[in-house]
């Protein structure tokens, strides 16, 4: 009987003692390490020479990559511009792709010396596959309404790489960004 009692004090105890041995790590461990700062996002050279519509167009709607691959945002920048207004390239580049896509005229340059191509939409394009531009030159003109910007006409502007999205505004230099050129004052007596 005594053996029978040691043995079912033995193994109603034994589950005790391995839950204890499983978590004396956990007591021992100390606080997890610290995450690793999130890198920052991708950023595309400096090399824009024009902004595509007007001087300083208005940004109507920002850049706001998605978290994932499909998941919601806005992959590129929406500039004010009436209709008929002319849109340039940013940069100089070869046209990768002028026509229709979904009922809107796109119009696609990849960028000279980079992996990186831009996305004019809706544009009437004036340029071909193929076709060299240079900053500034113009590569067609803004349609009547778009998807991007309701009732009101805009460009929606987008840069990629490879498949990944970038913000389009990071190609322009910062003199083309600010609000406009520098204003000498008079010196007061």
């Amino acid at each position: 009987m005594r053996r029978v009692m040691r043995r079912t004090a033995l193994w109603t105890a034994l589950p005790l003692g391995w839950a204890v041995i499983a978590l004396m790590p956990l007591a021992w461990a100390g606080p997890p390490p610290p995450a690793p700062p999130a890198p920052p996002p991708p950023r595309a050279p400096v090399i824009g020479r024009a902004w595509p519509v007007g001087v300083r167009p208005p940004v109507l709607r920002g850049w706001e990559p998605p978290a994932t691959v499909y998941g919601a945002g806005h992959r590129g920048v929406d500039l004010g511009a009436p209709a008929g207004a002319p849109v340039r390239a940013v940069a100089a580049g070869r046209v990768f792709f002028a026509g229709r896509v979904a009922g809107r005229g796109v119009v696609s340059v990849a960028l000279a010396g980079t992996d990186l191509r831009v996305t004019y939409e809706p544009v009437r394009p004036s340029v071909e596959k193929g076709d060299r531009v240079a900053a500034g030159e113009v590569v067609g003109a803004v349609e009547p309404g778009g998807a991007h910007c309701g009732t009101a006409a805009c460009v929606h502007w987008g840069l990629l790489r490879g498949q990944t999205y970038l913000d389009p505004l990071s190609l322009l230099p910062p003199w083309l960004l600010n609000s406009g050129p520098s204003r000498l004052l008079p010196v007061m007596p």
